[in-house]
């Protein structure tokens, strides 16, 4: 298998107040800042899209489906907290066929051992269909240091995903 000649990326933010206008998504446009210098490190050729929805699993879960089908990595930002309209997780993971928990598990726990209420966030990570996904909190803060350790890995996982073995055969 080989490595598609380029890598689609979707970024969802979940947010009521986002999609009603009354502010601007500042976490999605965050996400594909720190995915450009990413990609550009690599050389590999991709593009991103936007969607902005309310903080509605149905609405989510459709739109998930059907990118399972087309992009290669997916991002949420928002709706990983307990509030009664965070709903990201309930409708997220689900779907994945492959959960990868151990990324989700060290930036809780690493940005955790400073600010306990880190622990509080639960995103999720794995494959749907053939997409990547990631589940990150709303907080421009929380996106950057979620990106900082899931950009450690992107790399290898990307070709995990596509059945590429990277590792040293000695």
């Amino acid at each position: 298998m080989n490595l598609p000649e380029k890598i689609e990326v979707l970024i969802i933010t979940l947010s009521d107040r986002a999609y009603r206008g009354e502010y601007a998504d500042l976490s999605g446009p965050k996400v594909n800042e720190l995915l450009s210098e990413f990609f550009h490190s690599t050389g590999w050729d991709y593009s991103v899209d936007f969607k902005l929805l309310p903080d509605d699993a149905t609405m989510l879960g459709e739109l998930i489906r059907s990118a399972a089908l087309t992009y290669n990595i997916i991002f949420t930002t928002g709706g990983t907290g307990i509030g009664p309209r965070d709903i990201t997780i309930e409708t997220v993971a689900p779907l994945l066929s492959k959960e990868i928990p151990g990324i989700m598990e060290f930036i809780r726990i690493k940005y955790g051992t400073e600010k306990p209420n880190a622990l509080l966030s639960r995103g999720v990570a794995g494959i749907i269909g053939k997409s990547l996904i990631y589940t990150l909190p709303g907080s421009v803060k929380a996106v950057a240091e979620y990106m900082t350790e899931i950009l450690k890995t992107l790399n290898h996982t990307i070709y995990m995903q596509y059945g590429i073995d990277t590792h040293d055969k000695h």
